[in-house]
């Protein structure tokens, strides 16, 4: 298990940006309480797990649950967040959440192309028509939540100044 102290003078490549390591130690706070914190890895290891059925679910959301792993883990397991924190994949879109309250317009794109997908094969397997019309109306709603997500522009100057 890496300490914060040991991330001080590495930087970790997200995405196109390379962020100090210490930013991301910085948003590790461990409970004080091992009992806590044992509850905090417990909530955000049901809270991965259940980002990750999202993948393949279409009404379980991944995002908000792989956010709420990332806040747990940096309540209670320095190696969990790290790993997290540190992931090609979620790495990026959380500290990029947690850094600046916003997404990139490629993730929400994403986001947007991944609900279309996924409702549209739902819509066509289920057989009853208010079934139908349930998932499109969840769709529509989806849609308005991700059209709410603020977008910050991506460009190099952000990235050299970290």
């Amino acid at each position: 298990m890496q300490s914060p102290e040991k991330f001080e003078n590495n930087t970790i490549n997200l995405g196109r940006q390379e962020i100090p390591a210490s930013q991301i130690s910085e948003l590790l706070r461990l409970h004080h309480s091992p009992l806590v914190r044992g509850l905090f890895l417990g909530v955000g290891c049901l809270a991965l797990i259940l980002g990750v059925l999202g993948i393949f679910l279409p009404i379980l959301p991944t995002t908000p649950f792989v956010l709420l792993a990332a806040t747990c883990f940096a309540r209670g397991s320095e190696r969990f967040h790290t790993k997290l924190m540190t992931n090609r994949y979620t790495g990026p879109i959380i500290l990029e959440w947690r850094l600046y309250r916003s997404v990139t317009y490629k993730t929400k794109r994403l986001a947007y192309i991944m609900t279309a997908l996924s409702f549209s094969i739902s819509i066509l397997i289920v057989p009853e028509m208010w079934q139908k019309i349930m998932l499109s109306a969840i769709a529509c709603i989806l849609a308005f939540c991700l059209s709410r997500l603020p977008v910050r522009a991506s460009d190099s100057s952000n990235a050299s100044s970290l």
